[in-house]
């Protein structure tokens, strides 16, 4: 008995308790986002039954409507001729209120304790959720209504990204961050699938259960985060993460110039947990400006803007595309429009990965960003002539769309977030955070609400659009690219210098 015990034993003493905190804290706050982003996904999928052909259905028996009447199936106020308008005004309704509210967020999470601040926010944003869903039940027709609940909802989800941030901030250390984050902010794209296959479920007949049901979830999950967050590694006896002091610490010397671009490239979240919980070490909150003014902050923010405005576009209006363009059901439309999410699970671990090996953030976004955009036309132009061709594009289109999004919103973040201006400062994560993100937000906004626009002259010009976005975001980089390869330049002379200083004399 005691033999079969041991390598069970000798597992548990291979992890530390601080290690099993932490990866309980990766994982609580990983959940957490998938549900927000679960949440945001329904609206997307049942764009396709709000409006559809309703010639090629049978009209059921008890109805009432005149025969002549095309439209009897669709939901009104959606049953119009400018449905695509009133769908991106509901789209819209979400993303502006997010865009506005996040740069608010990031203030309130600096000063409010995370565990409250994210509980409120996930109950809130649950019950929204849910109302939107009850539409349906209500026999609601009316535009205002479901354009109120997606602004509220907007609102509330704000207190999601600058807290679980903050939160892994306070808790991990050094390491290789783009592979860990990358894997981590894997949520958006889990939650985005999981929403699209809970909404398909009750899509073609009970729409409403597709916004309750994540709606029901995501308040489960607040109580649960209410019940299990700890904010900080001292709450519980354990070690902050700042312990790496050595040679390697030594030879990323971020007072180096040749080590990194725009700041402190190699000590971002660990830096976030130097602040102690005691009053006599408590740090100042940033300001707005403040942070504006670290150097990157403005050209990441600005490149997210555009990044996110062709993610989010996909997000909202894909599902729709493919019922439209390639005539599938509006489940199999919304299954398959998954796939762009798996591959932005692989872009996003992707980027994290050749970021972390060429200490180069905006060089591998820009290079994503560059491949992105003749795949982008390519899928528009070949992606409907078959099942194989569309799953395969999709999910390359969504590796290269959503790696630049997700490595600037996690460990560029972060990395700007700790700067060395800061001196430890880890009140600043949030609000970098936010101010990064809620300009994202902004293209998010923008982004739906062209395509609403646009769609109507052709989805050709949809496409026309997000490859503008896409190159503009490209450019938006230069200067950092530049300055990473200046250092790369600087670091390859070091390198061959030391070599012929150690080479024998003869």
């Amino acid at each position: 008995m005691r033999s079969s015990l041991a390598p069970g034993i000798w597992f548990l003493r291979a992890f530390s308790r601080d290690s099993w905190y932490r990866g309980f804290i990766l994982l609580l706050t990983f959940l957490i986002y998938t549900c927000y982003h679960m949440s945001r996904k329904p609206i997307s999928i049942v764009k396709s039954r709000l409006h559809q052909n309703c010639s090629e259905l049978i009209r059921p028996l008890n109805d009432t409507h005149n025969p002549n009447d095309t439209t009897w199936c669709s939901w009104a106020p959606f049953d119009q001729d400018n449905y695509k308008e009133l769908l991106g005004a509901v789209d819209n309704a979400f993303l502006v209120a997010y865009a506005i509210g996040m740069f608010i967020s990031g203030i309130f999470g600096e000063r409010l304790p995370l565990r409250y601040y994210l509980s409120a926010g996930m109950l809130l944003s649950g019950l929204f959720t849910s109302l939107f869903g009850l539409g349906y039940f209500w026999d609601i027709h009316v535009l205002w209504y479901f354009v109120l609940m997606q602004i509220f909802n907007g609102l509330v989800q704000t207190t999601g990204w600058p807290s679980v941030v903050t939160c892994v901030g306070n808790w991990f250390g050094k390491g290789k961050r783009g592979f860990i984050m990358g894997i981590w902010n894997s949520h958006t794209s889990v939650g985005n699938i999981l929403g699209s296959l809970i909404a398909g479920i009750w899509v073609s007949d009970h729409w409403g259960l597709s916004f309750v049901v994540p709606g029901v979830i995501t308040a489960v999950m607040g109580i649960i985060t209410f019940l299990f967050l700890i904010e900080y590694p001292e709450d519980v006896d354990c070690a902050s993460p700042q312990h790496h002091d050595g040679p390697e610490e030594n030879q990323n010397n971020p007072e180096d110039p040749g080590h990194s671009p725009y700041g402190h490239q190699e000590s971002s979240l660990e830096t976030a947990t130097k602040c102690s919980k005691e009053p006599s070490a408590q740090p100042v909150a940033i300001s707005f400006f403040g942070a504006l003014l670290i150097p990157g902050v403005i050209e990441f923010s600005l490149c997210l803007l555009f990044a996110k405005l062709v993610s989010y576009t996909f997000l909202y209006w894909l599902p729709l595309y493919i019922f439209n363009v390639a005539h599938f059901s509006a489940k199999d439309a919304g299954d398959l429009s998954t796939l762009f999410d798996v591959g932005g699970i692989i872009g996003g671990i992707l980027a994290g990965l050749i970021s972390d090996y060429t200490n180069g953030r905006a060089t591998t976004c820009c290079i994503m960003l560059i491949l992105a955009a003749p795949m982008l036309f390519l899928y528009n132009r070949f992606g409907q002539n078959g099942i194989g061709s569309s799953i395969v594009m999709l999910i390359i289109c969504g590796a290269l769309v959503n790696g630049p999004y997700s490595l600037i919103t996690t460990a560029v973040s972060a990395d700007l977030g700790t700067h060395k201006s800061l001196k430890g400062n880890a009140k600043a994560l949030s609000t970098v955070t936010a101010i990064i993100d809620g300009t994202g937000s902004i293209g998010a906004a923008l982004g739906p609400l062209l395509a609403g626009l646009i769609s109507p002259t052709g989805w050709n010009n949809v496409f026309y659009m997000l490859i503008s976005a896409d190159v503009l975001a490209c450019l938006l980089l230069c200067r950092l690219v530049y300055k990473e390869i200046l250092a790369w330049k600087s670091s390859l002379s070091k390198g061959t210098g030391s070599c012929l200083a150690l080479a024998p004399t003869r």
